[in-house]
């Protein structure tokens, strides 16, 4: 696939997952999709991306994630993006439900293409200025 067909499934993966369809991400994940970063404990493959999704949007209904730049480099896709959420609803890392604070984080994903489909995902993101900004630790010197 050209780069430009492989960087259009990654947009179409935000799409579905901006629009909360977790019932459409068959259309953009492999069968054997396998994610590097899935939590201790949830199901390989599409259901374990369904659910991390799922419960993150429990938390923060509003999830927004925005595709920053888009590289490609024969099968992979790297993806800089900045998510935005504001916890309205249930509790998340010990925080009850509801806090309404704001957050804003950026991170960088990977995404390996084969056949028109993601079979592949690496992401790393900002957990602990997340954290920060839901006042469950306080940044270095405050």
């Amino acid at each position: 696939m050209s780069a430009e067909a492989n960087k259009a499934v990654v947009r179409h993966y935000r799409e579905i997952l901006n629009a909360n369809q977790v019932d459409k991400l068959g259309e953009v994940l492999a069968a054997d999709f396998k994610a590097h970063n899935l939590a201790p404990g949830l199901p390989p493959g599409l259901e374990g991306a369904k659910m991390v999704h799922m419960g993150t949007v429990a938390s923060f209904p509003d999830l927004h994630v925005n595709t920053e730049q888009l590289l490609c480099d024969g099968d992979t896709v790297i993806e800089a993006w900045s998510q935005t959420q504001t916890h309205t609803g249930g509790p998340v890392f010990g925080l009850p439900a509801n806090s309404g604070k704001p957050v804003r984080t950026t991170g960088i994903s990977l995404y390996r293409i084969k056949d028109g489909k993601i079979v592949e995902h690496r992401a790393e993101m900002d957990f602990f200025g997340v954290m920060a900004q839901l006042g469950l630790v306080q940044p270095p010197g405050m």
